[in-house]
């Protein structure tokens, strides 16, 4: 990251421009010969260590030039009374296409499913497809959040927010299978621990998941099933069956319901169906018309 920083303020010749003189008028010039080599995913980060290293050498923020990346915006008090206050966004930012996840199929989390041989990985798997808990949240799981007995669970998300959710009939037999027949006599309180090995006993770690998904994709051949596309196939499925979102926001865990809307757009195939459900419809009412 600091050499990428350097190389980009090495594109402004120090007689030209100085280091001080730098606005953002003259910033792009040196950011477009280096942010078209970049992941998406890393340019705003990389504009930020750009800002954070003029503004350590300065103290101050890059000044407005005719290009204002330090764009206006109303905001509101949290609790939604008083006037709208103008603020101004100093992050340098990029415009960035959105990335449409495109959710697993039945056919391809029939393939990965069955790829699974251990009842621990089986409920593992399961509570992300069918209660959308995210990598992390699995992970976080103890054996004294699972309330068997009443069908449900306490799972622990961002922020340290906690929401029950319910364990469906499939899940809660795997879960009494895993615990019954294949969890190793330990001390940890979490629920999900390696079966074997030198770390057998010990808590699944991200690293281990991150195995894990990489064996099971090469051993399925589903190749771009991942936790997130999992979970993701799991908001995608509850809006085809006709959840609300507010339900579904309760379900996922966010705090906002507009990014349990991001979750939802449609897939690609979805628009087609729609659109050939839509045809259909009309020829009918063309038909009934002419008749």
């Amino acid at each position: 990251m600091l050499s990428w920083t350097v190389s980009v303020f090495a594109n402004f010749p120090p007689v030209r421009y100085a280091f001080t003189r730098m606005t953002c008028s003259i910033l792009p010039a040196g950011l477009n010969r280096n942010i078209s080599r970049l992941p998406r995913s890393l340019s705003p980060h990389r504009l930020g260590a750009v800002r954070c290293c003029y503004r350590f050498h300065t103290g101050q923020e890059i000044a407005a030039g005719q290009v204002h990346f330090q764009r206006r915006y109303a905001r509101r008090s949290p609790l939604g009374y008083g006037r709208p206050r103008t603020a101004v966004a100093r992050g340098l930012r990029l415009k960035q296409e959105r990335r449409v996840i495109v959710p697993l199929s039945a056919e391809e989390v029939a393939k990965f499913w069955q790829s699974f041989r251990t009842y621990r990985d089986l409920a593992l798997v399961g509570l992300m497809l069918l209660d959308g808990l995210r990598s992390c949240e699995v992970l976080a799981l103890e054996l004294e959040d699972l309330q068997l007995a009443d069908g449900q669970m306490r799972v622990h998300g961002k922020g340290n927010k906690k929401r029950l959710l319910p364990l469906p009939p499939e899940i809660l037999e795997v879960l009494g299978h895993y615990l019954r027949l294949e969890r190793p006599l330990t001390n940890a309180p979490a629920l999900f621990v390696s079966l074997k090995g030198r770390q057998r006993g010990q808590p699944l770690t991200a690293a281990g998941l991150r195995s894990l998904f990489r064996h099971h994709r090469l051993r399925s051949q589903v190749h771009h099933a991942n936790p997130h596309r999992v979970r993701h196939t799991f908001g995608t499925d509850m809006v085809r069956a006709g959840m609300s979102l507010p339900a579904l926001q309760q379900l996922m865990g966010h705090s906002q319901i507009a990014t349990t809307m991001l979750y939802v757009q449609l897939a690609p195939q979805d628009v087609w169906r729609e659109y050939a459900r839509a045809i259909e419809k009309r020829k009918a009412l063309d038909s009934s018309h002419l008749s």
